[in-house]
């Protein structure tokens, strides 16, 4: 009978393969003894004193060998010399790996290993290997603390852990009624790095001292522990759904957009759904025949298999760029784009040709704009954003495009201080809502909403004392549309026009005079309803203002459009009308499109 001497190296020691090997009667009936090298010993505890999770769980599994060694009465014994500071430097070259190596030529032993590239030089070079494939898919102790809605889960040493449930916009916080100490969670986190080695589709993204970034499958794991956090601490985090775009209902006329944009930034706040939308546009446009790419770090974007996934390469996003301009993708999601480097990066790529999807965070939609200020020359923006999807609580919010125009901003009058100005605009209305400019050596965000509801008293009243007049004198079918501060357009049935102009035009300046401003009259030409439509009142009133839907539409949900731009969707409630605050963006836009004769109207 032929006794093995078993020395096994870094790779099986840390992960605890080798651990579980000597659990397997069929492998220790045959042991005489165990040999663990110095260098596998040196380079453990060079992890551990850097802080990284694989050196601690790397003297844990050392531990547990020495322990199962004495249980199973095998010889353990420490072999070779201790390794340099440059060769522990060298690891990653393969320096420990030939220590190892020699310590089991010198012994006549069998390597056990998990390295393939290991394996396959120990074989070349004559000495008996064994290989362990990974572990099988368990169930992990973290996942005990997920359900069907769980969001999030986070476990503190000495706190009460608590998970996040619900979704996006309406998320509650629960409690356990029982305590974890730092013991247990380091437990947790040692099964978690184990698993993270040998588990396909997972990664450790980040491995520092005192914080590491584990991505487990669909979970997002963040270990730290003192001194980078005051106590030990295990966050993870899991996508509760997965999203296609025809689950977000967008109107057609996004889609439209969809289709050609190439350059959009997704925005919103923490929390509020951004990755899951960029999930939902990556497989939409996979499944266009698009060839899609994502940069991600950590990786976590949960997209089908044709979608490869890149994190950085050497911990650099511009290398990874790099190699995506050589792989020539159609798309590229960036996701979670913080520093400066990452919006160079989003610019080169998207000039090269690339069209690219940015994920940014931001409180507001102009935000997401106001990110790449400062850090790309202000004209390129334009050639770089054409479209920005704002998500709040789990739902497009808002979409903005951008246009590069040479005028005079707003608010200034003089034709000489005309300058090249980026307009931001309401992608459905077209209503300009901000203007980007220099001025001197500073650049200007300047918001024009303010400047609109300066006139729109103004108009309201003009045509309010207009109608009154038409009401009380003519009695006739008119329609309204406020050109400008000065001038309104008065449409009017064509057998009406004489009596409105009158006698050498006697009539018509009775009414400018009255009320102030030029008056042109037009010939009414009654739009056609199309089907489906239906035509709503508004009542403007001082802190809001009202849609005033058919009580047949209570309790359901219907669509605002202003001529084929899409608003919003809302619930009416019982009493069949609709209140919007004029704090909100669409209540300006309804506004707008009443005083400028456009066709309000909705659809179920």
């Amino acid at each position: 009978m032929i006794f093995m001497i078993a020395v096994p190296d870094t790779s099986v020691v840390v992960d605890g393969r080798f651990k579980a090997l000597l659990r397997d009667p069929e492998f220790v009936k045959d042991l005489e003894r165990i040999v663990i090298a110095e260098a596998t010993v040196a380079e453990v505890e060079h992890l551990a004193n850097q802080g990284k999770s694989s050196g601690i769980s790397g003297i844990a599994e050392l531990k547990a060998i020495f322990n199962i060694a004495k249980e199973i009465f095998v010889p353990l014994d420490y072999y070779g010399k201790r390794p340099t500071k440059y060769e522990i430097d060298g690891a990653k070259k393969g320096d420990i790996d030939a220590i190892i190596r020699e310590a089991a030529i010198d012994l006549g032993g069998t390597l056990i290993t998990g390295d393939l590239i290991q394996k396959d030089i120990a074989e070349a070079k004559g000495i008996q290997s064994i290989f362990l494939n990974p572990y099988k898919k368990v169930k992990l102790r973290i996942e005990d603390f997920f359900d069907s809605q769980t969001l999030s889960v986070h476990l503190k040493d000495g706190i009460m852990p608590a998970r996040k449930k619900g979704k996006p916009g309406s998320i509650v916080l629960e409690k356990y009624d029982r305590i974890y100490d730092e013991d247990e969670l380091k437990e947790i986190s040692l099964d978690i790095l184990e698993r993270a080695k040998t588990t396909r589709d997972s990664f450790i993204e980040l491995d520092e001292k005192g914080a590491s970034v584990v991505q487990l499958q669909e979970y997002r794991i963040v270990i730290t522990s003192p001194p980078f956090s005051d106590r030990f601490e295990i966050t993870a985090v899991r996508p509760v759904r997965k999203l296609t775009l025809d689950d977000y209902n967008l109107p057609e006329q996004l889609m439209r957009r969809l289709e050609v944009a190439e350059g959009i930034l997704i925005a919103g706040a923490p929390g509020m759904g951004k990755s899951t939308f960029a999930q939902s546009i990556a497989e939409y446009y996979a499944s266009q025949d698009k060839i899609v790419k994502t940069m991600e770090k950590p990786r976590d974007l949960n997209v089908q298999p044709e979608i490869t996934q890149y994190t950085a390469l050497e911990g650099d996003m511009a290398k990874t760029g790099d190699i995506l301009l050589l792989v020539r993708p159609d798309f590229t999601v960036f996701d979670e784009m913080r520093v400066t480097n990452d919006f160079k990066i989003y610019a080169d790529m998207r000039l090269a040709g690339v069209g690219m999807v940015g994920v940014v965070h931001a409180t507001k939609p102009v935000d997401a704009i106001q990110r790449f200020i400062g850090r790309i020359e202000l004209g390129i923006i334009p050639q770089l954003i054409d479209t920005i999807i704002f998500i709040k609580n789990g739902e497009v919010n808002q979409v903005l495009e951008l246009e590069f125009l040479v005028k005079v901003p707003h608010g200034m009058s003089e034709a000489d201080l005309a300058r090249p100005t980026v307009e931001i605009k309401d992608f459905y209305s077209k209503t300009p809502l901000y203007e980007i400019y220099t001025y001197g050596e500073q650049v200007v965000v300047m918001p024009l909403k303010s400047k609109r509801k300066e006139t729109s008293p103004m108009k309201k009243l003009a045509l309010s004392k207009l109608k009154e007049r038409l009401n009380t004198e003519l009695a006739i079918p008119f329609d309204l549309e406020a050109v400008s501060d000065s001038r309104i357009t008065l449409y009017v049935k064509n057998d009406d026009i004489p009596s409105i102009i009158g006698k050498e035009g006697k009539n018509i300046r009775a009414l400018e005079n009255a009320i102030g401003f030029s008056i042109d009259v037009k010939p009414m030409e009654k739009p056609q309803e199309k089907k489906g439509r239906i035509p709503v009142e508004v009542d403007f009133r001082e802190k809001y203002i009202l849609l005033n839907v058919e009580k047949r539409f209570a309790r359901k949900n219907i669509k605002i459009f202003v001529e084929d731009g899409y608003l919003d969707e809302v619930n009416v409630p019982k009493s069949g009308k609709v209140k919007i605050s004029n704090k909100n963006p669409m209540a300006e836009l309804i506004e707008d499109a009443v005083l400028n004769g456009k066709n309000l109207y909705i659809m179920l």
